[in-house]
């Protein structure tokens, strides 16, 4: 399923207009963390302004034509192990998919937040962005 959202994502990406991307559905408190994060996030990304996402949700956000797409309250990754190392930026956990080299989940006690950022971007200043609102919202 995520394989087809990120298909979707990036088939789009350059097309104008909203973004497909399909929303999670968070359980528990990650219901409110990701809430509060809709709200957080930054009104521009490596230079790239916000754009739209279908269907419209709280839990989705996208930059430009869908060159970076986050989603909150996905479930854990499947192939984060563990023993899985995390790569630390400004307090957040981040899990590096080893098959999908354009794809991040930040790690909290709260919530599970996917980000997938195109090659055109660097991966690190758009997670150094991200990093105090989910942060924040997650806290």
């Amino acid at each position: 399923m995520r394989w087809a959202a990120l298909l979707i994502l990036f088939a789009l990406a350059g097309c104008g207009g909203a973004v497909q991307v399909e929303p999670p559905v968070p359980q528990g408190p990650a219901v409110a963390a990701c809430t509060r994060l809709s709200g957080m996030l930054p009104a521009t990304l490596d230079g790239t302004p916000r754009g739209e996402s279908t269907p419209e949700s709280p839990y989705v956000a996208v930059w430009g034509e869908g060159e970076i797409a986050l989603r909150c309250g996905v479930p854990r990754p499947a192939r984060m192990a563990p023993t899985a190392q995390l790569q630390e930026i400004d307090g957040v956990g981040w899990f590096a998919d080893p098959d999908v080299p354009t794809l991040f989940t930040a790690v909290t006690d709260t919530a599970y937040v996917e980000v997938t950022i195109a090659r055109t971007h660097e991966p690190g200043e758009v997670l150094v962005d991200l990093a105090k609102p989910i942060l924040t919202a997650t806290s």
